[in-house]
Parts: C-alpha cells; structure tokens; sequence
C-alpha cells in the first residue's frame, strides 16, 4: 500500500480556504473497491482507531506537555466497540476530535484551542476514471492563533506527517480487506 504526497482535493470544503491557512498537508493512497463498497465512514471509523503502541504513547507525553500551558488534553481515545457504533455527525465528538461536516465523500474532523485551530479532511474520491480504484485523501490544515500555536507546532509537525502517514496506510490496508471480505 502506497502513500504519497498530494494537494487538497479542489472539491474539499478545506479548499476554497487555502490562502488562510498556516500550515497545509495532504497524503493520498489507493484503494481497490471493486463492488463499490468502501464509503467514507468506514474509512472515518478505521483511521480514528488506536494506532500503534508509540503512537499512543506521543499523544500520553504530548497531553501532559501541553496541560501546563492550559492547552486541551482530550483522553477519549475510543475503544473497537465505540468505533464500530461511531455515527458521524456535525458536532458530534468522534474520539479525540470533534466533527465539523459530513458529506457523501468527505468527514471534517479537528479542533479549535486558544493557539491554533485544525482541520482534518478525510476525502474519498469515487474513482471518475475508473471505478475499481478509489482515492483517499487525508488533509490537515492548520491555523495559528499566536506565537504560541507557532511555537507548539515545531515540535510537533515531524511526528505528525508520520502518524498522519502511518495511520493512512493501516486505514487503508483494512478497508480494502473489508471490502473484499464482502465479495
């Protein structure tokens, strides 16, 4: 499974706000969906599962980092059972972000806070051209609210781009799986 680099969707409702944000990234990887069974929950619910020990341990060091500053520490990591009943709605809290829109092919999860706001676009691209290979996209975009927000963030982009990156190609390595599993 190939994940690379890309731009954000232009049909993202992250795109039209591109000029304002701080700090843009976006990866993409294929998968095969030959009966057309792959929606953008089940990507939701498989991208917002536990990631591997390491990861878990960033986000525990991270949390008690950041709590002295008065920043958020959300704790609510959710459980496969939690997942599994997981309905993606606007305002709704869906694990450690809340969630912001929901379209046919596009979740908006993130978060505001007093030194930055995110955005997370988790974008399925029915495959115009061909139908058996659909592109997903996972875009962050992020605006600083201060000094702070900026300052927060070097730390932290290297370790994100590759839990983005990890956690992208794991979602999309068991939504292929469960998706042939239906043939």
């Amino acid at each position: 499974m190939r994940v690379a680099k890309a731009r954000i969707p232009e049909e993202s409702v992250l795109y039209p706000n591109c000029s304002t944000y701080s700090y843009t990234d976006s990866y993409e990887g294929m998968v095969t969906d030959e009966h057309n069974r792959a929606s953008i929950e089940a990507f939701g619910r498989l991208f917002l599962k536990p990631g591997p020990k390491w990861v878990d341990w960033l986000f525990v060091l991270r949390n008690r980092i950041v709590s002295v500053f008065g920043l958020k520490t959300p704790s609510n990591r959710m459980d496969a059972d939690s997942l599994n009943k997981l309905e993606f709605e606007p305002g709704k809290q869906a694990g450690l972000f809340r969630v912001f829109s929901v379209a046919e092919n596009e979740i908006v999860l993130g978060e505001d806070d007093k030194h930055l706001k995110f955005r997370v676009s988790l974008f399925l691209d029915g495959g115009k051209s061909n139908q058996q290979q659909k592109v997903v996209t996972v875009t962050t975009a992020v605006v600083f609210n201060s000094w702070f927000g900026r300052l927060y963030f070097i730390p932290v982009k290297p370790f994100h781009k590759l839990i983005v990156r990890t956690g992208l190609k794991s979602s999309l390595k068991q939504l292929e799986a469960e998706v042939a599993a239906y043939n």
